[in-house]
């Protein structure tokens, strides 16, 4: 009898994972990273959590061509013209929407907040990984460091390469 593949979806905090990579002085190819969970973890379906600005339709046209479900987040510029888009109620909701449709979940943020989601996945035998930017994580998923994997020590393989547009071979 053939053994059933499990059935694993990713959940991202995109601006977790994106700020917490950009701290550590590279930026992540998300193209690769969607590569990685694919080949890695056999992840089918990859949600993508990202705050919406007017103006980055391309990005999100883009990030969806690599077979990310964009879920976008309206945002709200703060008195101090930054930008806030919390995504969080967000990555819960569709991960809770989902649950019968997965074997296993990943987790990728390091943001305690998602620590409830994270003890219930777990609970219920459904959390395959956390995914923490960096070791810079939340303290409350140290009960969890068997399952904690840092994209920072994937750095070599995931690292965004600008193309210098010099290829082949030069002329003597």
């Amino acid at each position: 009898m053939k053994k059933k593949n499990k059935i694993v979806y990713a959940f991202i905090d995109s601006q977790n994972l994106n700020l917490g990579v950009l701290s550590q002085g590279w930026q992540l190819d998300w193209r690769k990273f969607r590569q990685y969970l694919r080949n890695k973890y056999n992840a089918t379906d990859t949600y993508l959590f990202i705050g919406y600005k007017p103006g980055n339709e391309a990005l999100y046209a883009n990030l969806q061509q690599m077979g990310y479900l964009v879920i976008l987040k309206p945002t709200m510029e703060l008195p101090d013209k930054s930008v806030k888009g919390n995504v969080d109620a967000e990555l819960v909701l569709h991960t809770m929407i989902q649950y019968k449709n997965y074997d296993k979940a990943i987790i990728v943020s390091g943001d305690g907040d998602f620590f409830c989601l994270v003890e219930y996945l777990e609970s219920k035998n459904k959390l395959l990984h956390i995914l923490a930017p960096n070791r810079r994580y939340s303290k409350l998923f140290s009960k969890y460091s068997r399952l904690v994997i840092r994209v920072d020590q994937l750095r070599g393989s995931l690292e965004f390469k600008k193309k210098t547009g010099i290829g082949g071979r030069s002329k003597p």
